[in-house]
């Protein structure tokens, strides 16, 4: 890691003020400059023109597990858009080169913000369901890919619903009615048991709220009026109602990731770290107080739909001892993601033509500035998997 640190302050002298404006400018170009905003309309044909490839049906024992589950279904943001943002309106996409490094035997981006697979496609794995969890709005979903789960996710989108504003993708609310269309279309293909089978047994889970703290809060600073606290309860109060409606939608089992340490992502410690790119206390500070009233939120959820399980899985300590410890892992650099400096791409700044990619991505903790490497990733869900999701379906 000090080899990390040592590149990044030489690469800072002329180009940190630079960093910080692409991306005050691809933030503002996504807030203003799309013509259309990525309001769902009702319709799963809005993806009849993405470039996403959806999966096989997969064999009947994926990763040797026993299939306990019928169906993975995702919600949230670019941690789990496996290509929802190739169907709509905005520059918040990854479908594109070099994202899809390592994907497949013909490493081609899908839309997944990672060189690889990402934590849905390893819980789906984990679960015996299949190997890759497919998009809402792909173009060629099946009724297969419909019955064992699909992800509603869409990389920028957050619990505030200003942050998907801002962004022009997808809101939690919409991905909300998305799966009340998906429900009326599992039921037309495979008739009410199905999808009560889905309802009573399928794993919902929800991973969002990053976003929302780094780019509304503190980039663009949409909400400079909150203090740290007042801005917590806030997203607390979206992510609960949002949770509350999922449940009363039909849900039984429910998964929800907790925040991350956002102040240790590259690009937060670039934009808030100071000249040594020290982790961002202040990011920390409102991940840390969302967790917490997280928490308490999902015992109130619990108590008001007594039929239902709903669990926090807390990756906030676990993922700061891979950022502080990546040697215990197996990673050399933790402070810089792999495509381009390290410091600032992500989206449209980690591309094929700017960005070089690093000699050996099974060394770094992330891909872009701000998501994991598959490698971490798989790292992750197996730590998810064992702590939390095997108490959930047991």
């Amino acid at each position: 890691m000090t080899m990390g640190v040592g590149r990044a302050t030489r690469r800072m002298q002329g180009r940190s003020s630079m960093s910080v404006l692409l991306v005050s400018l691809l933030l503002l170009a996504a807030a203003a400059g799309v013509s259309s905003r990525a309001t769902y309309t009702g319709s799963s044909t809005a993806g009849a023109g993405a470039s996403v490839t959806t999966t096989a049906p997969p064999k009947k024992h994926v990763d040797g597990k026993k299939q306990q589950v019928p169906a993975l279904v995702v919600f949230g943001d670019s941690i789990v858009d496996p290509g929802n943002n190739n169907a709509i309106s905005t520059i918040v996409k990854a479908n594109f080169a070099p994202y899809g490094h390592d994907f497949g035997a013909d490493h081609r981006p899908t839309g997944r913000f990672c060189n690889g697979r990402i934590p849905t496609d390893f819980i789906a794995s984990r679960l015996g369901l299949k190997q890759l969890l497919p998009a809402y709005l792909a173009p060629n979903l099946t009724t297969h890919d419909l019955l064992t789960g699909v992800s509603f996710a869409s990389g920028g989108t957050g619990y505030d619903p200003l942050t998907a504003q801002l962004a022009s993708v997808i809101s939690m609310t919409d991905q909300l009615r998305m799966f009340d269309e998906y429900k009326a279309r599992v039921r037309a293909a495979a008739g009410d048991a199905a999808l009560s089978e889905i309802l009573a047994r399928g794993v919902f889970a929800v991973c969002a709220g990053s976003d929302d703290v780094a780019n509304t809060y503190f980039t663009m600073r949409a909400r400079s009026s909150y203090s740290h606290a007042s801005y917590a309860s806030l997203m607390v109060a979206h992510a609960t109602a949002f949770l509350d409606g999922l449940l009363a939608a039909g849900a039984r089992r429910v998964a929800v990731i907790s925040m991350p340490p956002i102040g240790c992502v590259p690009s937060q410690r670039t934009l808030s770290g100071g000249m040594g790119r020290e982790c961002s206390p202040d990011h920390n500070e409102i991940a840390e107080l969302v967790n917490s009233g997280m928490g308490t939120a999902v015992d109130t959820l619990k108590a008001k739909h007594p039929g239902a399980r709903v669990m926090l899985m807390d990756i906030y300590g676990y993922l700061l001892d891979m950022m502080v410890r990546p040697d215990g892992y197996g990673f050399r650099e933790s402070t810089l993601g792999c495509c381009g400096t390290g410091m600032m791409e992500v989206a449209v700044l980690c591309n094929g033509v700017t960005s070089a990619v690093c000699g050996d991505v099974e060394e770094y903790l992330f891909w872009d500035s701000y998501h994991p490497t598959e490698k971490a990733y798989r790292i992750l869900v197996d730590y998810v998997y064992d702590n939390y999701l095997k108490e959930l379906i047991a």
